[in-house]
């Protein structure tokens, strides 16, 4: 007996044996190979994956849109680190050329998985309902029985069943195929056609829309530029220039606290009385604003994000000059708006003058020291530590206004051999020690934190979430089923088939071939 092996490497006539290798693919091959990968589900899921990965860089590794200062400062402590963050695109992760390479081959897959699927379900939709299968009593659902009455009334009252049971139903010789749960594929398309809508919404809002937050002060104003942001993170082709020229005033702000019970201190209401102006020479218009009832401003929204208390200080140095004068918000850092904050004056001479402590809403002294119990000016107090030191160059770094560098500065002490600490009310000063200077603590005022946003994509996003849920519903809660009434005459009698089978987890099917087969039976006795 000849060998397989040998009969395949027989050589053909002209002396070459057989290839054995597979056909080159060749260019056509090789990109119709790729857009299949590119477009498989399993492909969809793995990039969704890495957009999530993607994205955590840009929560654990400052950005240069939200905080260049903190990028300037992972400079100065990893030095070395730093330029391989740079070149991998971690100071601005969602700009990065890694980070839109993901984004456009999810958008790309996703349109070439749902796309051949939607071509494939109209032409299903468009289809007749399946003739009955030979042997029926194989399904999982399936009822044989006899009647006495004819065939044509029997189908006739099948078909009625079906349709009020909202199958489509299409009549054959001797038999009736309906079939239901059109819905079912239908809702799984919408669910992938609204991932691209919510990612097309996301990339409008990304590439045209801009957020930025600001801290202003009762009685300040606020003008929308860049240059008034405390911080402005622009869509990627937008313009500083496309800024609507608005502007507003803060003229009151006003809270109110449970002042009894456990839920003591917890927030009642907030109130920013403002004024606004959407051009330069338009009349002033009032506005209220509240949490979650934002300003609409030529389609930028001004969110009410929080608020604080900006006590009003003056400086003076030790020529008796006024080197500070003002408000300086400070920074709650619990919820009883104990607040953090500095005050700083560079230009103090002969030495530059620095303070940091809390402002407590209502002071009280304990074995932990200066806090406050209740987030309302019940007791203001300002609690503050001083500092001194030669005046510096300047190098022209931006520096934030919440912290105080003491690398060159040197802390008062109250001539006895501890550190200066004091404690002012409204109106009091303090004299620092050896002429440097004082402090008046003048009164404080509510600050508010705005924030003002722009995001044309939203609604878009919005319809894209409404119609993926709708989508896993219908996916989830419509079940796909065929069934089928075969009808023949047999001695005299007439012979009647039920059968059912669900595409996919069986679900209530016995329980309907039963309906229907009794609706069958009682067309006999009528």
């Amino acid at each position: 007996m000849t060998d397989v092996k040998d009969r395949v490497a027989t050589p053909m006539p002209g002396g070459k044996p057989p290839s054995t290798d597979p056909p080159a693919l060749g260019l056509v091959g090789w990109l119709r190979w790729s857009w299949r990968q590119l477009t498989s589900m399993k492909t969809a899921l793995v990039l969704l994956f890495l957009l999530a990965l993607g994205a955590v860089p840009g929560s654990l590794v400052p950005q240069i849109p939200v905080d260049p200062i903190k990028v300037s400062d992972f400079y100065d402590a990893h030095p070395d680190l730093a330029p391989v963050y740079d070149k991998l695109g971690l100071f601005d992760v969602y700009k990065s050329v890694w980070f839109s390479a993901i984004y456009l081959l999810l958008f790309i897959s996703l349109i070439g998985c749902v796309v051949p699927r939607l071509q494939v379900y109209l032409k299903a939709l468009r289809a007749r309902p399946p003739k009955p299968p030979r042997n029926l009593h194989r399904l999982p659902g399936y009822q044989k029985f006899e009647l006495d009455g004819g065939e044509t009334e029997v189908l006739a009252a099948a078909t009625k069943e079906l349709r009020r049971r909202r199958f489509r139903v299409e009549a054959y010789d001797g038999a009736v195929g309906a079939e239901r749960g059109y819905l079912r594929e239908a809702g799984n398309l919408l669910f992938h056609f609204s991932l691209i809508l919510c990612l097309v919404g996301v990339a409008w809002g990304s590439l045209l829309g801009y957020r930025g937050t600001v801290l202003v002060v009762k009685g300040n104003g606020f003008s929308n530029s860049v240059a008034q942001y405390d911080d402005f993170t622009p869509g990627r082709v937008f313009s500083p220039d496309e800024l609507p020229p608005f502007s507003l005033t803060v003229n009151d702000f006003k809270a109110t606290y449970e002042t009894q019970g456990p839920q003591r201190g917890s927030a009642r209401s907030f109130n920013a009385d403002i004024t606004y102006q959407l051009t330069p020479e338009s009349p002033e218009e009032r506005y209220d604003l509240r949490v979650n009832h934002p300003l609409s401003v030529e389609g930028t929204k001004v969110h009410l994000l929080g608020n604080g208390y900006a006590p009003k200080v003056t400086v003076r140095d030790g020529q008796g000059q006024i080197a500070f004068s003002g408000p300086a918000p400070f920074l709650p850092q619990d919820a009883n708006l104990s607040s953090f904050g500095v005050i700083k004056a560079p230009d103090a001479r002969p030495t530059q003058l620095g303070f940091e402590g809390f402002f407590l809403p209502t002071a009280v002294i304990d074995q932990r020291g200066p806090i406050s119990v209740f987030p309302d000016t019940v007791n203001p107090a300002l609690v503050l530590t001083a500092y001194y030191g030669r005046p510096g160059d300047e190098t022209g770094k931006p520096q934030s206004v919440y912290q105080l560098d003491k690398t060159k500065l040197t802390q008062f002490d109250d001539g006895k051999g501890d550190k200066l600490r004091f404690q002012l009310a409204p109106g009091q000063t303090v004299t620092l020690p050896d002429g440097r200077g004082s402090l008046t603590f003048d009164s404080f005022e509510p600050w508010v934190k705005l924030q003002i946003s722009h995001t044309p994509g939203l609604n878009l996003a919005l319809a894209g979430i409404l119609l993926a849920i709708l989508g896993l519903m219908g996916s989830l809660f419509v079940h796909p089923r065929r069934t089928w009434v075969r009808v023949r005459t047999q001695d005299g009698r007439t012979v009647v088939e039920v059968a059912g089978l669900d595409r996919g987890p069986e679900r209530g099917l016995g329980d309907e071939i039963d309906a229907v087969s009794t609706i069958l039976k009682k067309q006999e006795q009528s």
